[in-house]
């Protein structure tokens, strides 16, 4: 059997966890785990206890006893200080953490880091991306490109992108158990909910910005030949890999392959996160800042919802508590029957269909005043009782290929997706302009117009001259500034003529930046 103290096959590292004094463990533990960070391997017990702030009792003797029972720690003889016979016989112990121990103490890190992650949304880490992928284009035209500067870049690239994939995914985690939010402190939380619709605002303006410059630096890198830069970085990667069998250069092009295929994965990953794929596969980048637009409705919707709460307006409960009432006040049971058909629109099966056979039965034995229970009843199919349908004959339908009828619907999605594009770059400015200079607009540029018009127009203040507004979606922003004796302006279209107060406009597409 292996040595317990070793961390070996009968090594329990988590024992620990649900042990009596088990935050003693994890005190002890940490301070071996923070030592490892200083670079100090061996601890005594009196060392521990300093580290915890502490006397050396018995209780910290029997935990140390413990953690190498069970193989956190490896206990070696301490003869460093021996200088007579006395402490030669005396048990003295030099601590360490086993691999095992080692191994544990990472793990229950990571859980507890991944449990307790709020994650944030960078923008910073936008501007990192964009700057390391300029320089990796830059380096993608040099005939001989270092491969150290290379893969470095790729390196800080893929960390960057990863810690910015991660802390989005955990920041939508954690913002969708705020939005679920339903008891606890509701005065703190509407304070809370503007800092934090303020700050996904910012985030969403940064991402619409950075991601349509990312997008564009992909699609020059590629351009200019990133495959060669993917390939010096997994030529460095391979290089300290261990050579395996008699022939090293088989394994080291196993090795090369494996991590060319490993970088062009990544790569794969950053493409997807910033560039669409079409109507039917949204970049990540998009989903999320949609993603971002729906969480800060529903907050909304909570704040109004808490809100009424606290006002005392009725809710469902309520409404079902006054109607118990007007049930037991009610005078009599016809006045019941009246409440319940006004409360429920619940009335007769009108859906069942009565057949001649049935009509004439009751012409014959007049049941007008007969009791229900004594009247000819009504004969349906058993096929409508079961479904609600009657019983068909014949073949069944057969079913519709309706693949041509998809790609119809996709075409038509694809075409009005690149008309709304044609439309958001017709309109694209380029800084402030004149509105009788944007010259003649087509039927789905002007619809767009109009759009932003408005937008503009509601969100300025009485007395303002200037306003500045993003549209509700984060993808264009508008900057309307009123001309002093500008006089009246018609803009030409294709439906009619739009007149107005001249006015200096100007439309960004936040998705592609300045025009």
């Amino acid at each position: 059997m292996a040595d317990l103290g070793t961390g070996g096959e009968g090594a329990q590292p988590f024992a620990h966890l649900s042990a009596p004094n088990a935050a003693l463990y994890r005190d002890v533990l940490r301070s071996f785990a923070r030592a490892k960070e200083r670079f100090i391997v061996h601890l005594r017990p009196e060392d521990v206890a300093a580290e915890l702030r502490r006397d050396g009792d018995e209780q910290l003797a029997q935990a140390l006893d413990k953690l190498v029972e069970w193989g956190n720690l490896r206990a070696d003889a301490d003869t460093g200080r021996v200088t007579t016979v006395e402490d030669f016989h005396r048990k003295r112990f030099l601590y360490q953490l086993t691999a095992a121990g080692h191994a544990a103490e990472q793990a229950i890190a990571f859980y507890e880091e991944a449990i307790g992650q709020r994650g944030v949304l960078q923008s910073v880490a936008l501007a990192d991306i964009a700057d390391q992928l300029a320089a990796l284009s830059a380096l993608a035209v040099e005939d001989d490109p270092d491969p150290a500067k290379v893969h470095l870049l790729l390196l800080a690239l893929a960390d960057r992108f990863s810690s910015l994939a991660d802390n989005a995914q955990a920041f939508m985690s954690s913002l969708r158990r705020a939005i679920d939010f339903s008891d606890g402190d509701v005065e703190g939380f509407i304070a809370y909910k503007e800092r934090l619709i303020d700050y996904i605002n910012r985030f969403i303006a940064d991402l619409a910005n950075s991601g349509a410059h990312i997008a564009g630096l992909l699609d020059e890198a590629e351009a200019r030949g990133h495959e060669r830069l993917l390939g010096l970085a997994a030529r460095r990667e391979a290089s300290d890999a261990v050579p395996e069998g008699a022939d090293a250069a088989e394994a080291f092009g196993r090795a090369e392959a494996a991590a060319l295929e490993s970088w062009r994965n990544r790569w794969r990953g950053l493409r997807d996160w910033f560039v669409s794929g079409g109507t039917d596969r949204p970049s990540q980048a998009r989903l999320l800042r949609q993603s971002a637009v729906t969480a800060i409705k529903q907050l909304l919707d909570t704040v109004g919802l808490l809100n009424e709460r606290r006002s005392g307006r009725s809710d469902r409960s309520a409404d079902f508590r006054t109607l118990a009432r007007w049930f037991a006040e009610a005078p009599d049971e016809a006045a019941m029957h009246r409440l319940w058909r006004a409360a429920f629109g619940l009335s007769s099966a009108r859906h069942l269909t009565v057949t001649a056979a049935t009509v004439a039965e009751w012409d014959e034995e007049e049941p007008q005043g007969v009791p229900w229970a004594d009247a000819p009843p009504v004969r349906i199919s058993p096929q409508l009782r079961r479904t609600g349908s009657y019983e068909r004959r014949g073949k069944p339908n057969r079913v519709q290929d309706r693949t041509e009828m998809r790609r119809l619907l996709r075409e038509r999605a694809d075409r009005e997706a690149a008309e709304t594009a044609a439309a958001r770059a017709r309109l694209r400015t380029g800084g402030p302009v004149l509105l009788s200079e944007l010259g003649v607009l087509d039927a789905r540029a002007f619809r767009l117009f109009l759009s932003l018009l408005g937008d503009a127009l509601a969100a300025r203040l009485p007395g303002d001259t200037e306003v500045k507004t993003v549209t509700g979606d984060g993808s264009m922003e508008v900057r309307l500034s009123l001309v002093p004796g500008g006089g009246e302006v018609r803009v030409m279209t294709e439906d009619g003529v739009l007149s107005g107060p001249e006015h200096l406009i100007e439309i960004t597409d936040l998705h592609e930046g300045p025009a």
